[in-house]
């Protein structure tokens, strides 16, 4: 089968329901949040409680007649965030328990070994490795993901680029590769293009697209040695 989504039609996660036992409860512990209120729609014994994270194309839904679950049976939901240390700050500030800073043992959401989370950042600053975590009062998990630089390919939308602007990014490129091209082992170079290219075009400075393509070149070159 084809993974070519281009004649696909659109397919987006719109929402994701919640079960809470609870509904008024729910609704103070999101609205303190600072989360987009969308709707509270009372119809006959049903009732839908709707809000957004800021920023998000994915929504909540939860009250009376929504799920036929137990509450606090959805666990692991991820929200990505820029920075992880300022997503748990907001969220203590107000009022919300989160936990310390960790990263997994054997990669992002593996829980299939003992003791899976470790304290403290990914250690070689890796974006998507690095997280914190909450429950809402029903005990409903999310987590927290820092995701610094996407991997390619991970934004529907590429921003487009004139061809004399891509070709001086290609130049810059070309020239921010040559000092890791000399000092490491052979490997394809269009590697280490790619996330420098996608840091360079989603914001950051030549420096920080350099790092974050030495980071994800650490992270390829043992699986490609395999």
């Amino acid at each position: 089968m084809s993974s070519n989504h281009v004649n696909s039609p659109n397919m987006k996660l719109e929402v994701v329901m919640l079960p809470v036992s609870d509904v008024d409860r729910a609704k103070a512990f999101y609205e303190n949040l600072g989360w987009r209120f969308d709707i509270d729609v009372v119809e006959g014994d049903f009732r839908g409680v709707h809000f957004t994270p800021p920023n998000s194309d994915a929504s909540i839904l939860f009250g009376k007649g929504v799920t036929s679950d137990n509450s606090g049976s959805t666990q692991n939901l991820v929200l990505a965030v820029d920075n992880l240390d300022d997503a748990r700050k907001d969220l203590i500030d107000r009022g919300v328990n989160v936990s310390e800073i960790f990263h997994y043992v054997g990669g992002p959401f593996n829980n299939a070994v003992e003791n899976p989370r470790i304290p403290g950042r990914d250690p070689q600053g890796r974006s998507y490795f690095s997280f914190a975590s909450f429950e809402d009062p029903d005990g409903n998990l999310w987590l927290l993901q820092e995701i610094t630089t996407r991997l390619p390919g991970r934004l529907w939308d590429a921003p487009q680029t004139d061809v004399a602007t891509l070709a001086d990014l290609l130049r810059e490129t070309a020239e921010h590769h040559d000092p890791y091209e000399k000092t490491h082992a052979e490997h394809n170079w269009w590697d280490w293009y790619a996330p420098y290219l996608s840091a360079r075009q989603n914001g950051s400075t030549p420096e920080e697209a350099a790092a974050a393509a030495d980071r994800y070149m650490e992270a390829l070159l043992p699986v490609l040695s395999k």
